[in-house]
């Protein structure tokens, strides 16, 4: 039996309970996997019961537990927001285990140890139950980031930005090119979208788009 921790801080520990957020429409689930950290998340829908699971990180035994006891063989798609390998280390265990089907960018798919049964690309919509996620392309961390949003049923925006946006800055990059290709997709398409969201990274704390707005600048000159 895995313990949930209610109420919803958004931060998680290795080793640390889950912790679970009900907004309208849906429940969020995060929880930390693996030495570095890694947040997976597993969304909701309070409607129909089918889920989601966003970076199927490590620990593939408590993932497993963790969708048996609140999915209910309801996992319709798992997303894997990118390449680098600390994201993916439970993906195929979780997907031989579930039978789900899995979702990446073309450009980060190569790596991946299963071959994605979807292929995603920015503007597209992912739909699981009732829930609508919608998938921005970020290129920067890796060539083929990606970014998902979902509005709940009071419009508020959550935001799950893998590797591409933290408290406090962007994700790390190469060089001065894909720094400035992952700050201007980020000023883009998120903070130029929307007024506010609640953002999960792929690790450590939430933030939201108004805490972090007013270091924009700062970033950029920092050049990180």
């Amino acid at each position: 039996m895995i313990t949930i921790d209610k109420p919803y801080t958004g931060h998680v520990s290795p080793g640390s309970n889950p912790q679970q957020r009900d907004v309208p429409g849906a429940r969020i689930v995060k929880l930390s996997v693996g030495p570095m950290d890694n947040n997976s998340y597993l969304v909701q829908c309070a409607a129909t019961g089918a889920a989601l699971l966003i970076d199927a990180a490590n620990e593939p035994e408590r993932l497993r537990a963790l969708l048996a006891q609140e999915a209910k063989d309801r996992v319709e798609l798992i997303v894997t927001t990118h390449q680098h390998g600390d994201h993916w280390q439970a993906l195929a265990d979780v997907a031989a285990a579930t039978g789900a089907p899995t979702a990446a960018h073309a450009l980060d798919a190569d790596p991946l140890p299963v071959t994605p049964d979807r292929l995603l690309a920015d503007g597209d919509t992912v739909e699981v139950g009732e829930l609508r996620f919608d998938i921005v392309h970020l290129r920067g961390h890796t060539p083929g980031s990606v970014a998902l949003v979902l509005r709940d049923g009071d419009g508020t925006v959550h935001i799950f930005t893998g590797d591409c946006l933290f408290p406090g800055g962007v994700g790390k990059t190469s060089g001065a090119e894909s720094f400035d290709s992952l700050l201007t997709g980020v000023r883009t398409k998120l903070f130029e979208r929307y007024e506010d969201a609640l953002v999960y990274p792929g690790h450590g704390d939430d933030t939201t788009l108004a805490a972090e707005r007013p270091q924009l600048e700062e970033w950029r000159e920092r050049g990180w």
